[in-house]
């Protein structure tokens, strides 16, 4: 069995015609993992796998390119054809209320935690999901903002969600077998809130990572660009999370 992630979507900050908004799907064996849930991305998800068949959904943050499908997705489980009990949901602080203050339009709290179970997530926060090891670090990005690595089968895959450079999310992806990396800024300022594609490429060499894919590329720049600067401050391999590609660790 083989630990991949199927890219749904890896726009920023609104979909593109043929790109959604940041989604994945992490699969080992029959483990499914819907990791970030961008505008857009619950329509590729069902590409792949059918929301019954979701083992979890992991948010890294709650800005709506990465969380927006939430929503829809709330209106699947509990109004339309799909039968399940409720989704394990694991978000930032404050994810339940948040979904609830935008579903709720009457008198009575819409019913979250009856499409999902919650489960907030924390600086080392760690469970297991079907047979994989989910582990969740705190990262940079000016809210309260997650990165994720994944181990199955004796591989690892980690996903750096939104940040700018930092050491938490290197010692999260140390000696990972890939490195899933967002890329979104251009060009460096004072007041980072992403990495850029040189950024990326530093956090990947300092993290020892067996392979780089730079992913959430910002309008500002192309993904053969993005993969070039990248590749400047990286020695391995590295490539572009190319919407309805899917990558195996190892």
């Amino acid at each position: 069995m083989d630990l991949s992630v199927t890219v749904l979507g890896c726009a920023t900050p609104y979909p593109s015609v043929d790109n959604p908004c940041s989604g994945y799907l992490v699969s080992h064996g029959g483990t499914r993992l819907w990791v970030d849930a961008g505008a857009g991305t619950l329509g590729p998800l069902q590409r792949h796998t059918r929301l019954q068949d979701l083992d979890a959904i992991w948010i890294s943050h709650l800005h709506a390119d990465h969380s927006a499908d939430l929503l829809t997705a709330y209106y699947a489980l509990l109004f339309a054809d799909v039968e399940r009990d409720p989704v394990p949901l694991y978000g930032p602080p404050g994810t339940a209320d948040r979904l609830a203050a935008f579903l709720t339009n009457g008198p009575e709290r819409s019913p979250v935690e009856s499409a999902f179970a919650i489960t907030e997530l924390h600086d080392g926060h760690q469970v297991t999901v079907g047979s994989a090891t989910l582990t969740t670090a705190a990262v940079e990005h000016g809210i309260p903002a997650f990165g994720l690595r994944v181990e199955a089968g004796g591989r690892s895959l980690t996903y750096s969600g939104d940040t700018a450079r930092c050491a938490s999310l290197v010692e999260l992806a140390r000696g990972t077998d890939v490195l899933l990396c967002e890329s979104e800024s251009a060009e460096e300022t004072a007041d980072m809130a992403h990495h850029t594609p040189e950024h990326a490429g530093r956090t990947a060499s300092e993290a020892g990572a067996g392979r780089l894919v730079v992913t959430h590329v910002g309008r500002f720049l192309t993904s053969r660009d993005a993969v070039t600067r990248a590749s400047s401050r990286y020695s391995g391999e590295v490539s572009y999370a190319e919407p309805g590609t899917t990558i195996t660790a190892g």
